[in-house]
């Protein structure tokens, strides 16, 4: 599927925000890294900051949706909790951009796109903790949540680690977190 211009436009910006942190790119860097003008990015979004607000909520929308709809077809807790890690390293390998501006410029989001991308976490989070919790009765709701974490710097420092070519790389975390999660069963696809 061919991506949107405004898509592709948010790509470009997530890029460039990595790199040089959204106070340190203008509308003008970003047009022209876009091949327009600075003020026809206007035409696809009202501010700057509505384009990050965008890139936020929507990966972080994205990451719920598809890790419902994967959690939900899998034939067991396991299974899920496979599933899960699965998507979350799609998600890492593919938008490190988007984990460091995540990070780094978090401050800059809009209030109410914050608390929108803090909504969307949490369910993301009980997701998981629902799996986990699945798995292993015993498991209290906040050492879930504790494990969820811990995976997510184990899999989200992908855009400071990944050193290994891609197939190596998606191997390596999804050993690295099975293992740290205790999830029994096949490892390999």
């Amino acid at each position: 599927m061919v991506p949107s211009r405004r898509e592709q436009i948010l790509a470009v910006a997530a890029e460039l925000f990595a790199a040089r942190g959204f106070h340190g790119v203008s509308v003008t860097d970003l047009g022209a890294a876009c091949g327009m003008s600075g003020p026809a990015l206007y035409r696809h979004f009202d501010s700057k900051d509505a384009m990050l607000a965008e890139m936020l909520v929507s990966i972080s929308q994205e990451l719920l949706t598809v890790g419902r709809r994967r959690a939900a077809a899998a034939g067991s807790p396991a299974e899920a909790v496979r599933e899960l890690v699965d998507w979350h390293i799609d998600f890492a390998l593919a938008n490190p951009a988007l984990i460091v501006v995540q990070d780094r410029d978090w401050a800059s989001l809009p209030d109410e796109a914050r608390e929108r991308v803090r909504s969307l976490q949490r369910r993301y989070v009980e997701l998981w903790v629902a799996q986990l919790r699945r798995c292993d009765e015993g498991v209290a709701p906040r050492q879930a949540r504790a494990m969820a974490h811990a995976i997510f710097g184990l899999l989200n420092s992908t855009p400071h680690s990944a050193r290994l070519p891609e197939p190596e790389m998606r191997e390596v975390l999804r050993r690295m977190a099975l293992d740290a999660l205790g999830v029994t069963g096949p490892v390999l696809r």
